[in-house]
């Protein structure tokens, strides 16, 4: 899996693609954007994790060690913490953007955890979100776990980590200004989930 990520334009949306694996990138994280409107984008992304769904999700409901998980995550501080919901405050550091624009978004976002289902070779868990208050007028989306090798321990499963999201950033900031450092975001964000995964597994197994 390598080759060049490229920019192409697919049935009226766009689409990350690899000259040589058709929409996976060099380290393995996949990233398709979708143009939903004028200024509206639809992101799907997936990475594979050599680890198990519950290690995943742990690591994905830590919401407070995010940010020293995360590089562009400045801050991530749970507001209100309920049974399979959490309401969180998030903002992301300064970042250049084309033009000469400053970006630095924030918000308030509330976390759903939906209970874990069973599949016939597997199982998958899902954690849902929405920005109820902050730069965007529309942010939401799904974390989505899948574990299809049922019966492995945990240290030797492996799983496929879904991002999937909907973005409308406020009129002043046009998406195609921030739809290349949303990919170049979400790549490097699930890239550390998998190498957060990998130290668990490491450390749990050399116990």
């Amino acid at each position: 899996m390598h080759g060049t990520c490229n920019l192409s334009n697919k049935d009226g949306g766009f689409v990350l693609s690899d000259e040589k694996t058709d929409s996976i990138c060099a380290d393995g994280v996949f990233i398709e954007i979708k143009k939903l409107g004028a200024n509206s984008r639809r992101i799907r992304s997936k990475i594979g994790i050599e680890a198990g769904l519950d290690t995943v999700w742990n690591i994905l409901t830590d919401y407070e060690k995010l940010a020293d998980l995360i590089p562009g995550l400045a801050v991530s501080r749970v507001v209100e913490k309920k049974d399979k919901f959490a309401r969180l405050f998030q903002q992301i550091g300064q970042q250049n953007l084309p033009l000469g624009f400053k970006f630095h978004a924030k918000g308030v976002i509330d976390c759903y955890e939906k209970d874990e289902e069973i599949l016939p070779n597997g199982k998958k868990r899902e954690l849902q979100f929405k920005m109820v208050e902050g730069d965007f007028t529309n942010f939401e989306g799904t974390w989505l776990i899948e574990q299809f090798d049922k019966g492995k321990r945990e240290e030797e499963s492996q799983t496929t980590l879904w991002y999937l999201v909907d973005v409308k950033p406020k009129m002043w900031l046009p998406v195609r200004l921030v739809e290349g450092r949303l990919s170049k975001e979400i790549k490097l964000n699930l890239s550390c989930i998998r190498e957060e995964a990998k130290r668990v597994i490491t450390a749990f197994t050399s116990l």
